[in-house]
């Protein structure tokens, strides 16, 4: 069935919150075989909510509204579907005792508006109540048709979908989609899109790349009557780009690079200490993102200045004298002496100019050093980064986890 999502909320529109709704919903009607052709975004105005929905109603099968459902004034999405539908809005007294309870639990004051704004359904309308806040969802089923109203707070909007809404569309749908994404680092989306121009024209399942940077994400997708079904279609797949490219797939369970590297970590039982110069305490703040991370992560050491590299990781002052802070000699000595310092079985280290100034054109914006050693093997890397700053900074911490995980690749798992 083809599917539209309606994003209701003038904050929506100046950006000052993240749609985080419609990404939510596109995902979980993509695993339900819901085919989601069109997302809208439009401000709380009467006549453009109206506008926007009668177009969703005349080209889909079944339209999703978030948003607009609050007490105030200026909340109309109810009113609008109603209009556009010819119904009239009723008082539900379900609605309105679940209201009460919401607002008696929590120790507050129920406003006078509520009972005339959210406690009135669309006539006709299937209704679900909230658990989370105060406002219900409504599904409309009439001329092959299904539109649904949800909150706009994810933190109600979700559970509503999840637990209520989803099954009820599962009973609609004659198919399911089942996806699994294969995760790479240190090779290129181009050099990878050139070696599987079969798969990426497929059908069923298909593959299809995401941009990320430093990392290659291959989406594979396959539609069938069942999930099991689509997963066997799937596994094959997998399998195949497991054995086309066996030093880069880091993951094919949705797990992200740092947390690939943890775990490792964690079976081996090694420690880790990061030191950073350009890069400015992201890569500490990366792999800390990881669960674990705390068991084997021993110290991550800032070294901005000259002063900083000497005093607290022992880079000679000759090395920075004659090579510079920026070099493959004195990020092989960050990284050694983060080592000596903490006693760690790891330690990566990184350098360079992010910019926008103090380039040259020995040493350009964007040259960056990378070390990376792991029970006395020790590996380093130059690199030229091309992109502003924040980009610079962010390829610089991705490829230091890629040379991470290479290197423990490299380490017989039997001195873990």
């Amino acid at each position: 069935m083809k599917t539209e999502l309606i994003s209701v909320g003038t904050e929506l529109l100046l950006g000052n919150i993240t749609n985080t709704n419609a990404r939510f919903l596109a995902e979980e009607c993509a695993s339900l075989g819901l085919f989601v052709y069109y997302q809208s975004v439009v401000g709380d105005n009467m006549d453009r909510v109206c506008a926007v929905y009668r177009q969703a109603l005349d080209r889909s099968d079944v339209v999703i509204l978030t948003g607009g459902l609050g007490p105030t004034q200026d909340d109309l999405t109810k009113e609008a579907v109603a209009k556009e539908l010819g119904k009239d809005l009723v008082l539900d007294e379900k609605v309105l005792h679940s209201i009460e309870t919401y607002f008696q639990k929590a120790g507050l004051k129920k406003p006078v508006d509520l009972e005339n704004k959210q406690a009135q359904v669309i006539q006709g309308a299937k209704v679900f109540l909230n658990e989370n806040g105060t406002a219900p969802a409504l599904l409309i089923e009439e001329n092959h048709k299904i539109t649904i109203l949800l909150p706009g707070p994810p933190n109600e909007m979700e559970p509503f979908f999840t637990t209520q809404i989803k099954p009820y569309l599962e009973q609609k749908t004659n198919s399911v989609l089942f996806s699994c994404m294969v995760k790479m680092a240190g090779i290129g989306e181009s050099q990878v899109e050139k070696m599987i121009p079969e798969l990426i024209e497929g059908e069923n399942p298909t593959v299809a790349p995401y941009a990320k940077t430093g990392e290659v994400h291959l989406r594979i997708s396959a539609k069938a009557t069942s999930k099991e079904e689509a997963k066997q279609l799937v596994e094959p797949v997998v399998k195949q780009l497991k054995e086309m490219f066996p030093e880069f797939v880091y993951s094919t369970d949705d797990s992200s690079l740092e947390e690939t590297i943890v775990d490792e970590l964690l079976q081996r039982n090694f420690t880790l200490t990061t030191a950073e110069s350009c890069t400015g305490g992201l890569l500490a703040g990366r792999l800390t993102r990881a669960a674990g991370i705390s068991k084997i992560y021993h110290q991550g050491f800032i070294t901005y200045s000259n002063e900083a590299k000497k005093e607290l990781l022992e880079v000679e002052e000759s090395t920075l004298k004659e090579f510079g802070a920026v070099s493959e000699e004195t990020v092989l000595e960050m990284a050694q002496g983060a080592a000596h310092q903490t006693g760690s079985d790891c330690s990566l280290a990184i350098t360079g100019i992010a910019g926008p100034d103090g380039g040259s054109e020995e040493k350009p914006v964007g040259l960056v050093y990378i070390a990376c050693g792991v029970r006395g093997m020790i590996l380093t890397e130059k690199h030229h980064f091309s992109g502003n700053r924040d980009k610079i900074r962010e390829q610089a911490v991705v490829k230091a986890l890629t040379l991470l995980r290479y290197v423990l690749t490299m380490v017989p798992r039997e001195l873990g």
